[in-house]
């Protein structure tokens, strides 16, 4: 297990971890969270002997191996595949080892014996495997079979990111440190990522703002907050929860202490000054001293901004007629694109790194001009569109504050400085170069740039690169509430779910509606290999004869019966889970209602108040019980299918 006592961790005069403490125990998946600069990266490094603490220990078992992304990929020529496999140091170790030793013509006895036992440790860690596994890691993460022989040089920053991710992966790891490993992905390599960390046999320690993937894979969460390392059982939606009736809690306890602080008070200020009440008055004022003071609870997030009313505009906003999309020299992207955007759509866009989401989004924005067609935009659109890239557009030199005048040269100052701070560039940093900023500050001051324009049509690619958790959230609540019309790629799955009213697929070079929501889809992606592994096993069979069409019809029926008899006790199961999980979900926002209510803290529900918090407690961990049987049951069914 990993063992941090009495950590305390700085980075220059900052303090960002003070005497704190956890125990992850072997094989957990926990994810970090907590607020940007608060420390999570800085305790990676720390576990990874790059940070010496201040004070206090972290013991790692010393046989584990470690893998972590690395932040920087050499301007290697070597191949992608090749580059993968470095991950995997033993197996290359072994490598150079059994080269070296063919490469010597007379071997003596002990060097015999010594291949030998090379040959053994070799096949026993999979080394005969390896490549399949490296093609497999890179096709997860968006790699074809092109891009995983192309030097490691030719590839861009991201893509590189990923190869780094794959390296990672490719190790066999008994400890393996992620942080924000799906800010370079799309919505596709997600889903895969998240399907094979949920595989992953070692103990995991993650960083991500991304509260699906955190509710797929961590059975821990790890709050990085006020100095401390607080750990919660359960998912980021159960962390959620509970550090919300703690909160509930804390803020109760507060209410009443601070009564019984102006009590106190009140009685030392009457009465101090009289001599037979001086004692009485004195006992009080120390009492007073004693009291270990509660902190207020608070929750407030940093960002308080909206879009501004939509006006009225015509019924269709952009129109694509017979449309092929793509660039100049080079083979369309899309072709016979028939697309009508209208005032209000709410479109997420799905589809594969590649397939033409932002080649999309580039045509309707007009910043792409069509290869053929035509694109028709009405009168008064008021376009706004974050482009992945659109962070290298902002000036390094100049402030946010003067971002903001560019456009807006007659607005108050202060008014300019307000609206900033909705986005949390308040005091020094709305006047501070934006080349002293972090990815996540250029993103916050990209989207406060086209919030302001009051746009009536929002064209956002992956908007939520680099912002954490709370802005996510902030920019959701903004997003719902906006009145023009949407269309998002993002691999956040809770933007798009809270934001998108329809979704649309890009893939094979066409434009069609999803028939389906994200949980489809993610099936979807994660059975494409299998159905197209099929495909290909099908069409190397030879022709049958009738005969042989026969037997294989009989053969084809009995495995679907045995497939059907295998399933129904599964089914049957998991219809029961079902009802249970029901029942108690609804005792559970029950109980969760009441004890969000202020009846549940009063001095007279006290017996009530902490039965209910024990049934609660009782009903959370049996559903986290039900829940996980379920998907288990969920996982067999798919492999029966």
């Amino acid at each position: 297990m990993i063992r941090i006592s009495n950590l305390t961790l700085a980075r220059g005069n900052k303090r960002l971890l003070e005497a704190t403490n956890l125990t992850v125990h072997v094989g957990h998946k926990v994810g970090i969270v907590g607020a940007n600069g608060c420390g999570k990266s800085s305790l990676f490094a720390a576990i990874r002997g790059e940070l010496l603490p201040d004070a206090g220990s972290i013991e790692v078992p010393p046989r584990w191996t470690l893998a972590h992304v690395a932040q920087e990929t050499p301007a290697a020529a070597a191949p992608a595949i090749d580059y993968v496999q470095d991950g995997d140091r033993e197996l290359r170790d072994i490598e150079r080892a059994l080269a070296a030793a063919g490469a010597t013509h007379a071997h003596t006895e002990g060097d015999g014996t010594r291949l030998a036992e090379l040959h053994h440790r070799f096949e026993a860690i999979g080394g005969y495997g390896a490549r399949a596994r490296a093609a497999t890691l890179l096709a997860g993460l968006g790699f074809d079979e092109a891009a995983q022989a192309r030097p490691v040089d030719s590839f861009s920053g991201g893509w590189r990111m990923r190869l780094n991710l794959a390296q990672a992966l490719m190790c066999r790891s008994d400890l393996l440190l992620l942080d924000e490993p799906t800010n370079h992905l799309d919505l596709d390599a997600v889903l895969w990522l998240e399907d094979w960390l949920r595989r992953y046999p070692g103990t995991l320690l993650l960083i991500t703002h991304d509260r699906d993937f955190l509710d797929a894979v961590a059975d821990t969460i790890v709050h990085v907050d006020a100095g401390k390392l607080t750990a919660y059982t359960g998912n980021y939606a159960q962390f959620e929860r509970e550090r919300a009736q703690q909160l509930s809690l804390q803020q109760a306890a507060y209410a009443k202490q601070q009564r019984q602080v102006a009590h106190l008070k009140a009685y030392i200020d009457r009465f101090r000054a009289k001599a037979t009440k001086a004692r009485q008055a004195q006992s009080r004022m120390k009492a007073l001293e004693r009291m270990e003071l509660i902190a207020a609870a608070h929750v407030d997030s940093p960002f308080t901004f909206s879009f501004p009313p939509v006006d009225a505009t015509a019924r269709q906003l952009v129109r694509l007629e017979h449309a092929s999309l793509g660039y100049p020299g080079r083979a369309p992207v899309l072709r016979g694109v028939e697309w009508a955007l209208l005032a209000g759509a709410r479109i997420g866009l799905l589809g594969a790194n590649g397939a033409g989401k932002s080649t999309l989004l580039k045509s309707l924005a007009g910043t792409l001009p069509l290869l053929s067609g035509e694109r028709f935009a009405a009168q008064g659109l008021r376009l706004g569109y974050f482009a992945q890239h659109q962070v290298e557009q902002l000036r390094s030199g100049e402030s946010p504050l003067w971002h903001l005048r560019r456009l807006e040269p007659d607005t108050r100052e202060q008014e300019l400085r307000d609206y900033l701070g909705g986005f949390d560039f308040r005091g020094d940093m709305a006047s501070a170069s934006v080349g002293r900023f972090s990815g996540g500050e250029k993103a916050r001051l990209a989207l406060a740039l086209i919030v302001r324009q009051r746009p009536n049509l929002l064209l956002l690619d992956e908007p939520t690169n680099h912002l954490d958790i709370e802005m996510r959230e902030a920019l959701t609540e903004a997003l719902q509430d906006y009145g023009g019309a949407l269309i998002v790629v993002a691999h956040d799955r809770h933007l798009l779910r809270a934001t998108a009213d329809e979704l649309w697929l890009v893939a094979d070079g066409t434009l069609a509606p999803f028939d389906g929501d994200l949980d489809d889809y993610k099936a979807w992606v994660l059975g494409r290999e299998r159905r197209h592994a099929r495909t290909e096993e099908d069409a190397a069979e030879a022709p049958a004869t009738p005969a042989d069409r026969r037997a294989q019809k009989r053969e084809k029926a009995q495995a679907r019966q045995k497939r059907s008899d295998q399933r129904k006790p599964l089914v049957a199961r998991q219809a029961v889970l079902e009802r249970e999980m029901q029942t108690l979900g609804e005792e559970k926002r029950t109980l969760d209602a009441w004890l969000a209510s202020p009846d549940a803290y009063a001095e007279a529900t006290k017996p009530q108040l902490v039965a209910a918090l024990a049934r609660q407690g009782e009903v959370t961990w049996t559903l986290a019980r039900l829940e996980s049987e379920w998907l288990e049951i969920a996982e067999a069914l798919e492999t029966i299918a």
